[in-house]
């Protein structure tokens, strides 16, 4: 089974773009999928994240935010 990641994001941030493109090769090399989820989509999500997207979680743990920390997300 792999790892499969969320990204919380929206779709007019910047921050957000950059994060999906630097996942992808990371996805690729690592083999872990990783949803997108718009926050802007869900109030509970919206509360919780708002200012701070994106988010890049794993079973709810939060891995980084607006930024990839690349060496954290390897050592995960």
């Amino acid at each position: 089974m792999s790892l499969k990641l969320q990204l919380i994001s929206r779709t007019y941030c910047h921050l957000c773009d950059e994060m999906v493109a630097a996942l992808s090769p990371l996805s690729e090399a690592f083999g872990f999928e990783v949803e997108v989820i718009d926050v802007d989509a869900d109030p509970t999500l919206e509360a919780r994240y708002n200012e701070s997207v994106p988010v890049l979680l794993h079973a709810g743990n939060v891995l980084c935010y607006h930024f990839l920390d690349v060496a954290k997300l390897r050592d995960y």
